[in-house]
């Protein structure tokens, strides 16, 4: 019984992690890749660094807070795209709440 347990909990991680998928936007327009992240949910796109020659960027971007972890939140972000070098997406990060408090307390000294 363990066994068949543990076979299906591997089986929905290993399910999970297939899930989305993956594309280039230096490929597609700004708007394909924003309809592809709507159509899909999350997915993950995949381009090189411009700053960086060689350097693989990666990430999953998202289409609304629903497909982030608890505790995360959706950001925006930019990746560059056939037509553009900054197309408006989504992420899923952390909130940063110590910078906000910092700077609370900066104000007021």
């Amino acid at each position: 019984m363990k066994t068949i347990l543990l076979a299906a909990c591997l089986t929905l991680v290993a399910a999970g992690a297939q899930a989305a998928s993956r594309y280039d936007p230096t490929r597609m327009s700004c708007g394909k890749v924003q309809a592809t992240i709507a159509r899909q949910g999350a997915v993950i796109l995949r381009y090189q660094s411009a700053r960086v020659p060689g350097l693989p960027l990666y990430n999953r971007y998202v289409q609304s807070d629903r497909f982030c972890d608890i505790g995360e939140i959706r950001a925006r972000a930019y990746v560059p795209s056939a037509d553009t070098k900054s197309c408006p997406v989504y992420i899923c990060k952390r909130p940063d709440f110590d910078r906000h408090f910092r700077r609370r307390i900066l104000k007021h000294n």
